[in-house]
């Protein structure tokens, strides 16, 4: 039998041909198989036939299946697969880079400028690059948009322009010459071939797929305990919240709903059809604050054993919630700052209201976006006089303003994109922005899976009579992945207070 083949230095073809064999959803999204025969490639979890072993080709990306010549899978739809979650060096710089690409794409941004932002010569992104996805940043581009078009004629009924300009083209006729040079069909013709839901024209739901399992559960009580009033709200199990977003001198308001869909392994995304031109924005923005691309599996090999510390602490599929806005959840980190969950969004709530966007939503609860830290900087004279009048401090009022300049200058990039321990050092250095400020941003912000605030309130209380010292020295021993520990933690505390209540009102 002829040896399967192989399209990058980190996967293993035996182990990956076992995978698809057992269609096993862990490995979504970590490779793809072309299959010679058909031309076409597969997620590990799709369910048609298993090719023949000798017919496989394993890919590290999408893109790099499509960049040899295999066109995508109208069954298993490698469009809304998760992605990598970043931990070593190489793997953080690539996937540093294909975050910005995936949220904004290029625009006027050269490989130069990008390698400029995470600090390292376009020579060594373009090797990083490749190394991590099979192919150059400008093909991996490609490829997103591409697929993100076929999530929209499959899954919604707009029209073919609206489809290419949503996904980032700038001209439709690239658009049809680039989808047919790929997957040799017509755009209008795909659809015909797949059909598409009739959906509301007001809003359109797309896909994302995750890897399980997925600790719903515990990720939307975390999101509901600090559901910002008229920005977000959590009803029935289901996040929404209002939105504004930039592009160019543009605002698009409007608004999210996202739900779970365990029997797909994913999550439902609806939003405004207004959001439609920042739509890339919106749906990394999401991946983001679920922590989609999260492997469960690397996770539960460092964490399982918690629970001989507390037991009932580890919960299989955790996650650790991002955010949907840095600058938001950086605000609130510092409104947080030695005060309850409650009154931190209670302070929130009121800035928000106060210089927050106004947004027209069918929802009567979500009313305001949050704003941008131009706001912040355009308000004239001392920010305590402004701030001040809701009950935010001097001290805190001054580290929010500190906060907003740093931005504005460039000084600090808040993303997944940012190299995280440049991005904390340079936090720290901030007026007001302490230890435990500066890992609550590098887990809610950056996404950083080893952020791990010892001197929260929660995390000592949870791991009581132990100093900050012996809390520190304990948790090493659940490095890279400390920030999914502290959310662990803090949902036990949660629980057991929970408990608690229960309790005394049935005594």
């Amino acid at each position: 039998m002829k040896e399967t083949k192989i399209s990058g230095p980190f996967l293993d073809p035996k182990a990956c041909y076992a995978a698809m064999r057992a269609h096993d959803a862990r490995f979504d999204g970590r490779f793809f198989c072309g299959v010679s025969s058909t031309g076409i490639y597969c997620r590990p979890i799709c369910r048609v036939r298993v090719p023949r072993e000798e017919n496989c080709t394993f890919f590290v990306s999408a893109a790099a299946a499509e960049a040899a010549g295999y066109r995508p899978c109208l069954r298993c739809r490698p469009e809304p697969a998760p992605g990598l979650a970043p931990v070593d060096a190489m793997t953080r710089l690539a996937g540093s880079v294909a975050w910005q690409v995936e949220e904004g794409g290029m625009g006027s941004r050269s490989l130069k400028d990008l390698a400029a932002r995470v600090g390292i010569s376009e020579r060594h992104l373009r090797r990083v690059f490749q190394a991590q996805f099979g192919v150059p940043p400008v093909r991996y581009l490609q490829t997103y948009r591409l697929l993100l078009a076929k999530n929209l004629l499959s899954d919604t009924r707009l029209s073919v322009t609206d489809v290419a300009m949503a996904a980032g083209f700038g001209s439709i006729r690239r658009f049809n010459h680039l989808f047919w040079t790929r997957y040799h069909l017509a755009p209008s013709k795909m659809r015909k071939q797949i059909g598409g839901s009739v959906q509301n024209c007001d809003a359109v739901t797309l896909s994302l797929s995750y890897r399980p399992p997925y600790a719903w559960g515990s990720i939307i009580s975390f999101l509901c305990a600090r559901a910002l009033p008229g920005v977000e709200s959590v009803c029935g199990g289901v996040y929404r919240r209002a939105v504004a977003l930039k592009k160019g001198e543009t605002v698009y308001r409007g608004w999210i709903s996202v739900a779970d869909r365990p029997e797909r392994s994913g999550l439902c995304v609806t939003l405004a059809t207004s959001l439609l031109p920042v739509l890339s924005q919106v749906l990394t923005r999401v991946r983001v604050l679920f922590d989609l691309n999260c492997d469960p599996e690397k996770v539960r090999e460092k964490l399982a054993g918690m629970d001989e510390l507390l037991p009932g602490v580890y919960v299989a599929g955790i996650r650790a919630p991002g955010c949907f806005d840095p600058f938001e959840i950086s605000v609130r980190a510092i409104l947080g700052q030695q005060i309850t969950v409650k009154a931190a969004t209670t302070l929130s709530m009121r800035l928000a209201h106060l210089l927050g966007d106004k947004v027209d939503t069918p929802f009567e609860e979500l009313r305001y976006a949050f704003f941008g830290p131009e706001r912040i900087l355009a308000l004239a004279g001392p920010i305590e006089n402004h701030l001040g009048p809701v009950g935010i401090n001097g001290g805190k009022a001054r580290s929010i303003f500190g906060l907003a300049q740093a931005l504005t200058a460039g000084a600090i990039t808040l993303s997944h994109g940012a190299n995280p321990e440049e991005t904390m050092d340079s936090l720290g250095r901030l007026r007001g922005f302490g230890p435990w400020t500066v890992h609550y941003i590098a887990l809610r912000a950056l996404g950083w899976p080893d952020a791990f605030p010892h001197t929260d309130f929660g995390v000592r209380k949870a791991l009581a009579e132990r100093s900050c010292g012996e809390i520190l020295e304990l948790s090493k021993k659940w490095s890279p992945w400390r920030s999914y520990a502290t959310v662990l933690l803090w949902n036990f505390l949660a629980k057991e207070s929970k408990d608690d209540k229960k309790r005394s009102s049935t005594q």
